[in-house]
């Protein structure tokens, strides 16, 4: 009876057993989540394995940094470990949920361990596959695509010593930078931010013909020193933050990088076959890469293929410091790609980050940080061709709301951070502080040339004092209405005096705005002053240093000059540009100059004449991209197609007493040749024919340079007004070669000087008729002029980079060297700033 009631009584506790087992194994189960960061920068770091210390048990970072892992395990610790980071471990709370954030610090890069195994490389077979199946998932494949993009950019002063600190502008605002610890994050490194921004935008693609537009809805922008935020709303669009490493290379910076999926990948990568797991709901390949050489302009950093498409699931790419970059310590870029319903793979978050080194020694560096999310992606339903005309737009109200918080909680794709929501309150402070103000002032007078004052601008500042053989001491100043005064209205004046010459100098014009969406302008300018022939400031408008410069010295071929000049151009269609104008000057030389009114006719020399011309042109750039800013267009440059411009120029006789009547057309072709580890390439050609009998002034005029700098537009080693045709044709020709050739020095690997090359080269010739109208003759005694069968020939070459702003060039002058003052070599420089 007894061992009958000791079976029932364990019968009964069997059930109370298993439930207590149950409940202390639930108790148990240790539940933790997290956010893993660059201890640095406090950006989210994606992919970092996250594993229980002593188990298996792990799992890896999302795109944003967040983790979650379980476990029964009687673990007490969790490790955070990632490439190019130290390794980081956590104590646990057994049992409970709980969440532990990492700060994951950089660790010091260390070269990489070659491994000599016997067979292929088993990353080769699936690069291999990617480059094969590229045209299914590439994006481009696409006829078209559409989606709602939010992008978000964040710069900052970073590097802040205490030497920094004791610096006179920012011991003044010490009380800001006490507070950016808290910034920074536990452990981060203190930062200043000085501007971030949002916007909104729906972007629009098609393939055929290539065609892309960006209707940018919102923005809101904070930042210091940024008053008039249209220029900046057109940068912060995603149009301006893709990479699709499909391409063979990317173009970042203005530096061609080459893709660890090239079609020639063997050629510039190495490769480790690292894991295979799940990323989502696709099981993908982790494979590393590092660039061959390290100067490459080449990344490297961690890719997940998956293992049915062969398609880029997930990057990581990275240059460092090693890479031939002024100034740049680092580039990363993150991106993550999601299929599409006809196959192809679209990004859906990207971020970049830009980390800037100091320029000098106790200084700060800048640390500028980019991030786009994509959504609502619709692919294949291409609008007509007409739609994409204008790159960007901004809506009307783009910035009405930008400081509506909760509106703009509506709008974001992912919500601010406490430290972002930190940032702007920052920015608002800083801007209010006067020395800062004082010292943006001083970098916009430096960058744009004028001093804003209140609706005008007061410059050109480069322009302000000349010295020369004529005027003497020349001074000048202006001003230009800016954007506050009229969107629709530009006014501006200069106004200069010669104390030798005892002669005052003036201009002044009217620009009128009619349309921004299809950029239309008309203006009108007069204009009296002193010139020389050979100077074309038509074609240094741009060039605010040499075309200073060309005011000092001896001007051999100087003359007294009045113009009008009435100008209209519109954007006719997407990448179609027509410009008319009509243009009246007199010449009055102050050289020995004269012409025969009536050629053969010895007693109608003249000395002064008058020209009445209209000029149409038309310009087509496909892929040209445009911003606006302020009361002005801005291009940043054609991409893959060429620049191409005709102009007809008739020369209208009797008009306001004009004495000439001919024709002139004009053809020049501008092409950007990217030649990848070569570097790029950079080709005009150029070539005029002119109908008519006129004195060499008005002829072509090849465009010599005289001055110690180095220009683009130049023949460096031709002189003033040496050369005269009436139909020519020219080939300049650019070559920057970046770390090719010197980088196999290692002194010159070490000071990251790069190699330059130029070949300029002119086919002219000038008419009898042409030539015996002048008297005397445009050439000095013995003097050659170009000849069909004997070219103008120079060649130079150069190293740019030296203290990483100064370029030197030296060229050496092949033909016509019997010409007096032929210089057959040069050496000239240039200031420039290229990363």
């Amino acid at each position: 009876m007894q061992h009958g009631n000791k079976v029932l009584s364990l019968h009964r506790l069997i059930p109370v057993f298993l439930f207590f087992v149950a409940n202390v194994a639930f108790a148990q189960q240790t539940v933790i989540r997290g956010k893993i960061t660059d201890a640095f920068t406090g950006d989210p770091i994606p992919f970092v394995n996250v594993v229980f210390v002593g188990t298996s048990i792990g799992t890896t970072t999302d795109f944003d940094g967040k983790y979650e892992l379980k476990t029964t395990s009687l673990t007490d610790s969790l490790q955070a470990s990632y490439i190019g980071y130290k390794s980081r471990t956590r104590v646990i709370k057994k049992g409970v949920e709980q969440t532990i954030n990492f700060q994951l610090e950089e660790e010091v890069t260390r070269l990489r361990d070659v491994v000599v195994l016997a067979g292929e490389n088993p990353a080769f077979p699936i690069l291999r596959n990617v480059v094969k199946n590229k045209n299914q998932n590439d994006k481009r494949k696409l006829i078209a695509y559409e989606l709602d993009s939010y992008s978000k950019i964040e710069i900052d002063i970073d590097k802040i010593t205490d030497k920094f600190r004791e610096k006179k502008i920012v011991s003044r605002i010490t009380q800001v930078l006490d507070s950016i610890e808290r910034i920074a994050g536990e452990d981060g490194k203190p930062i200043l931010p000085i501007f971030i921004s949002e916007s909104v935008s729906k972007v629009y693609y098609r393939t055929n013909p290539e065609l892309k537009f960006e209707n940018i809805k919102e923005t809101k922008i904070s930042g210091v020193g940024f008053e008039d935020g249209s220029l900046m709303a057109q940068l912060v669009g995603s149009s301006f933050q893709e990479y699709n490493f499909y391409k063979n290379w990317l173009n970042i910076l203005d530096k061609d990088f080459v893709s660890p999926i090239a079609d020639g990948w063997r050629a510039y990568y190495d490769y480790d076959l690292m894991d295979s797991l799940y990323v989502g709901n696709d099981f993908c390949y982790r494979i590393d890469f590092y660039p061959k050489s390290p100067q490459a302009l080449a990344f490297t950093g961690v890719m997940w293929i998956t293992k049915n498409e062969f398609a880029l699931k997930q990057i990581e790419a990275t240059i460092g410091k090693q890479a031939n970059l002024n100034f740049i310590e680092k580039i990363k870029i993150q991106q993550e790609l999601e299929k599409s319903e006809e196959g192809a793979w679209l990004p859906v978050k990207n971020r970049v980050l830009i980390d800037v080194g100091e320029v000098r020694d106790q200084w700060a560096g800048l640390l500028a940080k980019f991030y786009t999310s994509n959504r609502n992606i619709i692919v294949n339903q291409p609008r007509e061709p007409k739609f994409y005309e204008r790159p960007i737009v901004l809506d009307e109200g783009y910035i009405l709301n930008q400081n509506d918080e909760d509106h703009w909680n509506t709008l974001r794709h992912d919500p601010l951070t406490e430290t972002e929501k930190n940032v702007y309150r920052m920015i608002d402070t800083l801007q209010n502080i006067p020395v800062v103000r004082t010292y943006i002032d001083i970098v916009k007078i430096f960058i744009n040339g004028y001093k804003s004052v209140g609706k005008i601008d007061v410059g050109p500042y480069l322009s302000l004092m000349a010295f020369n053989n004529i005027e003497g001491i020349r001074v000048q100043s202006g001003f230009r209405t800016n954007y506050h005064f009229s969107k629709k209205w530009v006014f501006g004046a200069q106004l200069g005096y010669g104390f030798r010459d005892e002669r005052i100098k003036y201009s002044a014009f009217i620009q009128h705005i009619m349309d921004r969406k299809n950029w239309t302008t008309a203006s009108i300018r007069v204009r009296s002053d002193l010139g020389r022939v050979g100077i074309d400031d038509e074609n240094l408008a741009d060039d605010y240093l040499l075309l200073a410069a060309s005011r000092f010295g001896i001007f051999r071929r100087g003359y007294y000059f009045n113009e009008t000049r009435i100008n209209f151009q519109r954007q006719l269609v997407k990448g179609f540009s027509q410009r008319v104008a009509f243009k009246y000057s007199t010449f009055n030389p102050v050289f020995d100059f004269g012409y025969y009114a009536n050629p053969g006719d010895i007693s109608s020399l003249q000395q002064n004449f008058q020209t009445a011309e209209v000029i149409f042109e038309s310009r087509f750039a496909r892929d040209e991209l445009f911003i606006q800013y302020d009361n002005e267009r801005i291009s940043l440059g054609a991409q893959k197609w060429p620049i191409i411009t005709v102009r007809y120029t008739k020369g209208l006789n009797g008009i306001g007493g004009s004495d000439f009547d001919y024709d002139k057309v004009r053809l020049s072709v501008l092409k950007k040749l990217p030649m990848g580890p070569l570097g790029t390439g950079k080709a005009t050609i150029t070539g005029e024919y002119i109908f008519g009998t006129i004195p060499y002034p008005l002829l072509s005029v090849h465009l010599g340079n005289e001055t110690p700098f180095y220009t683009d537009v130049l023949y460096s080693m031709m002189n003033f007004g040496e050369f005269f045709s009436d139909r020519f044709v020219s080939l300049q020709y650019r070559q920057n070669f970046e770390g090719f050739l010197l980088n196999r020095v290692p002194l010159m690997r070490k000071l990251m000087w790069r190699l330059t090359g130029l070949a300029n080269v002119i086919y002219g010739d000038l008419s009898e008729e042409n030539l015996t109208i002048s008297n005397p003759l445009p050439f000095p005694d013995g003097n050659a002029n170009l000849t069909l069968n004997r070219p103008y020939i120079e060649l130079g070459y150069g190293v740019e980079n030296i203290f990483r702003f100064l370029r030197v060039d030296f060229v050496h002058r092949l033909s016509y060297l019997e010409n007096d003052r032929a210089r057959n070599f040069g050496v000239l420089f240039t200031a420039q700033f290229k990363l």
